[in-house]
């Protein structure tokens, strides 16, 4: 079993609650390696939280444990989850922020080919994409002996980690499930003249631009991008080419859009979900 627990998490730094949830691991498995990935997601962004995620849980090794506590849901009924997928395990909210690891799962097509996600509010409940496991933590005995109603992470899914850590079956921290909340992925559109339509999807510490646009998606780098009435010419190979706004394709492989020595955030003004759109340079001559 895994001898890692990473955590993502919008506890921020100045409270104990990063300490807490810490403690609580290592009450259970004081030898487990605990790897912090982010505790600066905005707090109760739950699609930010997706993206940091799904950013970076390829990087550990199979078996890492990781652990997601974005969750404005606590003390209501929304459901808490273990998984396995992909070589790894996830825990935490049933509520969107495993989205970008979900979509990682090989694609199924024919008859047994996943449903159109039923919309039940902030998120979509979806089939459990192929090659995943999931289990309701139901099991009180893996559980801290008291539970805050308002701190899951150090009296529910922290302890959880631990004893998967230590070897516990997935199985034994409660019932399977079948369907899980995801938010789809936006997915860029292609123009009939070229031109590709997506969106910010996150928008990182320095200020750049993440797009829903990948680098496969990119016909070369002989395109303009257009975001908020700012057009950048070409795609750049580092953050020192060129002048003002910069495009990239960044470490994660989407496009990005980016300021030299600035922040391209505070330049355009752009928000998450703003449009942005990409045509090839042939097109506009």
């Amino acid at each position: 079993m895994g001898s890692i627990i990473t955590l993502t998490t919008d506890f921020g730094l100045k409270d104990s609650y990063v300490g807490a949830m810490k403690g609580a691991i290592l009450e259970i498995n004081p030898e487990v390696k605990i790897v912090d990935i982010s505790h600066a997601v905005t707090p109760q962004n739950v699609r930010e939280g997706a993206y940091v995620l799904g950013s970076a849980y390829r990087y550990f090794p199979k078996g890492t444990i990781h652990l997601a506590v974005v969750d404005p849901g606590v003390g209501t009924g929304r459901r808490a989850l273990s998984i396995r997928g992909l070589d790894h395990y996830f825990i935490g909210p049933d509520n969107g922020v495993f989205s970008y690891v979900f979509t990682d799962a090989p694609e199924e097509t024919g008859p047994g080919a996943p449903r159109q996600p039923i919309n039940v509010g902030e998120g979509d409940l979806q089939r459990l994409p192929r090659g995943f496991e999931a289990v309701t933590l139901t099991r009180s005995l893996y559980w801290r002996p008291q539970v805050s109603d308002t701190f899951h992470g150090r009296d529910i899914f922290a302890p959880v980690a631990a004893h998967l850590s230590l070897g516990v079956p997935l199985e034994e921290f409660g019932e399977p499930v079948s369907s899980v909340v995801a938010f789809p992925r936006p997915t860029p559109v292609r123009g009939v003249d070229g031109s590709i339509e997506g969106e910010i999807i996150h928008i990182d510490g320095y200020g750049n631009l993440i797009t829903s646009i990948k680098a496969s998606d990119l016909p070369d780098h002989r395109v303009e991008t257009e975001i908020g009435g700012n057009r950048v010419k070409g795609i750049c190979r580092s953050y020192e080419e060129g002048e003002g706004l910069l495009s990239i394709v960044g470490s994660a492989g989407y496009l990005e859009i980016c300021e030299k020595n600035g922040s391209a955030a505070a330049r355009t003004g752009a928000e998450i979900g703003n449009p942005v759109i990409v045509r090839p340079l042939s097109s506009l001559t």
